[in-house]
Parts: C-alpha cells; structure tokens; sequence
C-alpha cells in the first residue's frame, strides 16, 4: 500500500442468537476478529467484581480469591496498589443503611502500601475485596488480578480513591496539556484520580465532563451491590467488545461501522455520539438478504486465514502451531521463484510473510513467545532489514510487544501481551460423503441409491414435488441423453423432480429438497 494512500477501517458486527462478532477491516482486508458470548459472563479484562479471599500463598506472595469462576483468580501482593487500605475500609464500613457518597469522599487515601510488604499482613482468608481482571483464564489457569481499580474511557481513565491527574505523554504540546489537566482536576470530585489519554487532545470541554460523568456513574452505581451483597458478584463490565474496539481504535481512518442488529445499531451509535459527535453518520444498519459475514467476504477470510496452514501471494505460505507453551511458525516458500537470485527471492518470501504474521498475531491474538522460523539468508544487510520491517509492521499493534533481531538459524523471536486465549476456529469440516471413514461408495451405485432415496419420499412420505440438488458432475451423469435416469425416474414414479446443481455439493454428494426449498432428512 502506498503510503500517502488513506487506509481504510470498518468495522463489521454480526449479531447471533449466543454470540456478536466483530470483523475489522483494513482495506477490505480481515486484521481483527473477536467474538463476545450474549449469553451469560464470561470473564473478560477490564470486568470488576466484589471477590472473596480463598486462600494465601505466602510463598508467593499472592493470593486465590473466588469471583465465581470455576477457577480460582490469582492476585500477588503488587497488584493490590497502593492505596489498598481505602478500597478495604470503603468495603467494610459501607452497608444499605450508610451515606455511600459521603463515606466515599471522607474515606482516607493514604498512607500507601510497603513496597515490600507481605500478603498476610494485608489479606485475611474470607475478606471481601473489590477487584479487576487484567488477564482472562488461559488454560488450566485462572484470571490475573489487580486492586488498582481504572475504568477506560475514550478521553480518560477513571481512578477511584486516586489523587493523581497525569497526561499522555505523547501530547507534547504544554499549553494543551495544562489545559487538559486543569480542566480535569476541575470537574473530578474528592478521592479520584485520571490518566489523560492522548485521544483528548483538542477535545472539549463538555465532551470532557460527559465522559467523566458516566464513568464516575458506573462506579458509583456499583456501591449499592457492595453495600447489601457481601458476597461474590460482578460489580460492572467493561463496554461490550464492539464499543471497546471502538473507544480504542476510533478516529479519522475509520470510514464504516455496520451492524446487522438494530438494538446494538442505537447502542453504538449512541456510544460514538458520546465520544466522537461528527463521527455518528458513519455507523449504518445493515439489513441485505445474505448473511453481513458473506457480504463483505469475511467467511471467506475467516476460512482461509485460520488453518494450520495459511496460504500467502505466489505459492508461498505458512504453518502454524499452537502449544501450551508458545506459538511457532514456519516459513515456506512452496514453488515460487521469481528471481534467479536465491538471495533475493529469500528476502522477498520472508517480507511477505512477514506481513502476514504481523497480521495473524493480531488476528489470533496470539500471545506469549512467538517463534518464527524464517527462510535462511546469508547476507546480514538482510537480516537486518528484515528485523527492522517487522518491528514496522507491528507498531499498530496494541498489544505489549517485542521483536528480537534474527538468530544466525533464521529464527526470530517475538513476544507478545498474553491477556486471553488465542482465538481458534476449526476451519476443517467432515466429508459428507465419507463421514470421516475415508471411503465413499463406487460410482456405479449412485444412481440406485438416490433413486432409492427418491422412492423413500414419494411412495412412504407421499412428496410428489422435490429438487435434486447436485455437483455439475453428478447432474451431468443423471441427466444425459434422452433416456436419462432423471426422464426415467419422473415416468416411473409419476413426481415432479427438478435437477439443480450447485459447486458448493462434492462430486457425489446429493440432497433432496421439498417444495418449500428445505432439505429432507
């Protein structure tokens, strides 16, 4: 892609009746997909919870605490924070008949916590604690916690029982970032502290106060649970993935969010007027007759990009493997040469791969240690110049991440901020024919068997009007000739029967279809 050239985001949101994914799109190109569970909770980052302490491991210097999944969550003793005691007080002395308000803003921040401090000496085993996951269960293991409590906005992030106000350090300008912090300082009440983000630079004031109102709404509306409950519950979630994705990603380049749900059609819509009013126009309902996912082609992608071995341009492609471990991929360069030049044909293979890594780690979401196998080359100029392409390529990224220089053996070794599950989707599907056995009946018996089939609906089931959906081969063969078996079978069972045939049936797969255009069972 050029670089002067306009890279073009959208965002494609299929509601399901269990499920919402989301697709984003550069250039018409899949680079993200998530999918959010609408039934039930399913432990996601940023979800804060009232916790029961289960067990201290002072070894450790951590802690098991019960926020109701089956596995226990593990917080260490740095990542109670700080201001620790504030959240501990606040939980004990609060109950339905207190001034919530009040014991908020009279609760004592400090002092803060010893540095090297000891988990017993701060939790007890059954103590109540407010809590955030920072890193969903992977595996056999349970969520990562923290104390250290924030709710993100697009502008800023919220710091209940903080004092501190910093800004992004990449608004460089000092005159907007002492306007921004004032401004803050100005509207936040007692015993809360912010991070500016760089989002906030040349935004306005009322926009400002909006965002901090509803993110100081949220953590209130979450006392009265604390209050009356004192026992494991869910205190609020994060937004839902897609305004998530939105919050963090939203700007100029974005060009089309849509939505094939009218209910979360206005709840996004609503979400982008709250942070970004001129931006509004660009969310649209989709309501075509074919599936969103089909129309904008991202089945397609989702089924060519998620196999163990991911196909690249001119033959070369890649294979990828997920262990407990870490994540390696290996770098083929199939039967393409472009060059006579072995040396140079290498570094083109390996900067397209390159590019398609980059892409599928954040695709996957893959974190961890990421091997990579790279094609050998000989000369350093090119080692280095691929390691330097690589870090490139994954600036956008917004996960934590690092990229180490190539080894003599082509290995290139990356890392990066594990905080869920590599997203797996089987891309495989049993053959309809076979059914996994590997061997399917000789071709000289289909005919019988679907006129077999054909007789079972007319004489036992009485259906007199069906389609015969099959292979342009099989449709071919039933049909030729003027004694074809279709003709013969139409005079023999008196019926009406029509061939259709489609690419989409292997070459002797068949289905009947009644009037109505449904498949028989």
């Amino acid at each position: 892609m050029d670089s002067n050239e306009k890279s073009e985001k959208d965002l494609v949101v299929s509601v399901g009746p269990s499920e919402v994914k989301l697709a984003l799109m550069e250039n018409h190109k899949l680079i993200e997909y998530n999918r959010e569970s609408s039934q039930g909770h399913n432990f996601s980052v940023g979800d804060v919870f009232l916790g029961r302490v289960k067990k201290l491991l002072p070894a450790l210097n951590a802690a098991f605490v019960d926020i109701g999944d089956n596995k226990e969550a593990f917080i260490h003793y740095l990542d109670l924070g700080l201001y620790f005691n504030a959240f501990d007080n606040f939980v004990k002395k609060s109950n339905p008949n207190t001034d919530l308000k009040a014991l908020y803003s009279h609760t004592q921040i400090g002092p803060a916590l010893e540095k090297e401090g000891k988990i017993e000496n701060v939790l007890s085993v059954g103590q109540m604690i407010i809590c955030q996951i920072v890193k969903e269960p992977i595996s056999t293991k349970g969520s990562r916690l923290t104390a250290e409590i924030s709710l993100a906005g697009r502008n800023i992030v919220l710091l209940p029982f903080a004092q501190k106000v910093s800004v992004s350090q990449r608004i460089s300008s000092k005159e907007e970032r002492k306007r921004l912090e004032t401004l803050v300082r100005s509207i936040l009440p007692a015993n809360y502290g912010a991070i500016i983000r760089t989002a906030s630079e040349g935004t306005n004031a009322a926009a400002l106060v909006g965002e901090a109102k509803s993110l100081i709404d949220k953590w209130e509306n979450s006392w009265k649970t604390i209050a009356k409950n004192k026992s494991v519950s869910l205190l609020f979630t994060e937004y839902s993935k897609t305004t998530t994705i939105l919050r963090d990603l939203l700007n100029d380049s974005f060009t089309n969010v849509y939505v094939d749900d009218p209910a979360i059609y206005e709840e996004t819509r609503k979400y982008i007027s709250l942070i970004s009013p001129e931006q509004e126009k660009i969310v649209k309902l989709y309501e075509g007759k074919e599936p969103i996912f089909d129309h904008f082609e991202v089945t397609r992608q989702i089924k060519s990009s998620f196999g163990k071995v991911v196909p690249m341009k001119q033959g070369a492609y890649l294979v990828i493997e997920t262990t407990e471990a870490l994540n390696v991929i290996d770098v083929n360069s199939g039967i393409r040469a472009k060059t006579t030049d072995h040396e140079e044909n290498t570094f083109e293979v390996n900067k397209i791969a390159a590019e398609e890594i980059a892409r599928q780690l954040r695709l996957r979401d893959m974190g961890g240690i990421v091997i990579v196998d790279f094609i050998d080359m000989d000369s350093q100029e090119h080692r280095n110049e691929l390691h330097k392409y690589m870090m490139d390529l994954m600036e956008s990224d917004r996960a934590k991440h690092n990229v180490l220089p190539l080894t003599k053996f082509g290995l290139m070794q990356i890392t990066r901020q594990r905080i869920r599950p590599v997203t797996e989707i089987n891309t495989t599907e049993q053959c309809p024919l076979c059914h996994g056995t590997g061997k399917i009946a000789s071709t000289v018996v289909i005919d019988e068997q679907v006129e077999r089939q054909l007789a079972y609906y007319v004489n036992d089931k009485s259906i007199n009007n069906l389609t015969l959906k099959v292979s342009p081969i099989l449709g071919a063969y039933l049909t030729r000739g003027f004694r074809s078996f279709v003709a013969k079978w139409r005079r023999k069972y008196k019926c009406r029967l029509k061939v259709v045939e489609s690419t989409d049936n292997s070459i002797l797969q068949y289905e009947f279809l009644n009037a109505n255009g449904e498949v028989l069972e």
